[in-house]
């Protein structure tokens, strides 16, 4: 686990409904399951070539009664849950769940000095298959101010600022390094946007736009994309039936060959519940449309998951 420390290792679903989510991220994303439940506590585990990559519970009553909203929340490793909370704390952090030993390690659950919230783990007990395909490759904080935040994670976790070759994207996104390993990035949201910070995870599929079909025929919606990428990937930004956004990235064979090259551009930019500032892919006018289709290329949360997290019952 010491190597491990300040990587995402863990990633959870808190849902309203087990049975549907099972359903529709295995249709999407192809997981398996694993039942991993105590006598008193429900647990799924989605399973990705035969590797654990995330978990899976139901939303605790008292949570949703307070405003908690079905969510994706990633697990950071650290050597010393304990120290690592008393820690952020210091540093303007909060503390939802206190350090507490669980079915998956010793957790706690917390929140930057923005309110975006995540979660630390010690020890975890299962074997994890982040970065592979139906794992996650992708983590991205939208922050009040990324400057900020970068500071605060930087003095947590020992984050690294990663270099790009686009030049001026670090004005808007600057890329995250652990160990020397890009793990994702940050951009600040607009001032005028009502949903508070948040982590968003972005899993890895096939053929994104194959999925972005099956998650419109599974009941979820597509918030954003396809957008393609310079490295030649796309992605897409969803909402599954109950609620919970998360992002698919990956390859897509469905491309519209009229279609000019994207370029990237400065942008602040609305769309779905969502208000944020970035990168942005702007694709030129194509033949049938009468104007320009701009789209984000930083990989955003509506409004509906500002509630603190709820406390997992384990």
């Amino acid at each position: 686990m010491d190597d491990d420390h300040g990587r995402f290792v863990w990633y959870e679903l808190m849902t309203t409904d087990m049975a549907a989510a099972k359903a529709f991220y295995g249709d999407v994303v192809g997981w398996s399951t694993q039942d991993a439940s105590t006598k008193d506590f429900a647990y799924t585990v989605f399973v990705a070539g035969g590797s654990p990559v995330c978990g899976l519970m139901e939303l605790p009553l008292e949570g949703w009664k307070m405003g908690a909203r079905p969510r994706w929340a990633g697990y950071v490793a650290v050597a010393d849950v304990d120290a690592s909370a008393a820690r952020l704390k210091g540093l303007g952090g909060t503390v939802y769940v206190p350090p507490t030993d669980s079915n998956i390690g010793r957790i706690a659950v917390v929140a930057d000095p923005q309110t975006a919230d995540f979660a630390l783990i010690e020890g975890l007990k299962l074997p994890s298959g982040t970065g592979r395909e139906g794992g996650v490759g992708w983590h991205e904080l939208s922050a009040a101010d990324w400057q900020t935040a970068f500071a605060f994670y930087g003095d947590l976790f020992g984050w690294q600022k990663a270099e790009t070759e686009a030049a001026g994207a670090t004005d808007f996104y600057q890329l995250l390094a652990v160990g020397g390993r890009t793990i994702g990035g940050m951009f600040s949201k607009l001032p005028r946007a009502s949903y508070p910070p948040f982590w968003q995870y972005y899993f890895n599929v096939a053929d994104v736009g194959e999925a972005a079909k099956r998650v419109k025929a599974g009941g979820g919606r597509i918030l954003q994309g396809p957008v393609d990428m310079q490295d030649g990937s796309s992605i897409i930004r969803c909402a599954d039936p109950q609620g919970a956004i998360f992002a698919l990235q990956g390859a897509r064979s469905e491309r519209d060959s009229g279609q000019p090259a994207a370029t990237e551009v400065g942008w602040a930019a609305e769309w779905g519940g969502f208000a944020s500032r970035g990168r942005l892919v702007s694709t030129p006018k194509s033949r049938e449309s009468s104007h320009d289709d701009t789209r984000v290329q930083s990989r955003s949360s509506p409004k509906s998951q500002d509630a603190a997290p709820a406390k997992p019952k384990r």
